[in-house]
């Protein structure tokens, strides 16, 4: 099995987290019970988990008026292309 399998899967899955995570952030806080703190949210952006946890919380309207994660989490994106863009360009090269 190529090598590249194992890192889809896992984006799909940091992904799939992401997602559940904001949208569960969101459910509790509707009612008003304990939050997934901030700081775990971005560091599963920061995990890979950015894509989905971008259009989550545009699609559910969530965090949507946070400076913090409408621009970091964008910010976060635009460095995981670029460390992906460097790691193909290094790949190609072997």
């Amino acid at each position: 099995m190529p090598d590249y399998i194992y890192w889809i899967s896992y984006l799909i899955i940091i992904n799939l987290i992401s997602a559940a995570a904001t949208k569960l952030d969101k459910s509790r806080a509707r009612r008003h019970l304990w939050r997934i703190p901030e700081s775990r949210l971005l560091l599963l952006a920061g995990l890979g988990g950015s894509p989905a946890m971008l259009f989550t919380m545009l699609l559910i309207r969530h965090k949507t008026k946070h400076v913090k994660f409408m621009v970091g989490i964008p910010v976060i994106m635009l460095f995981q292309a670029f460390i992906l863009y460097v790691g193909f360009q290094l790949f190609h090269q072997m």
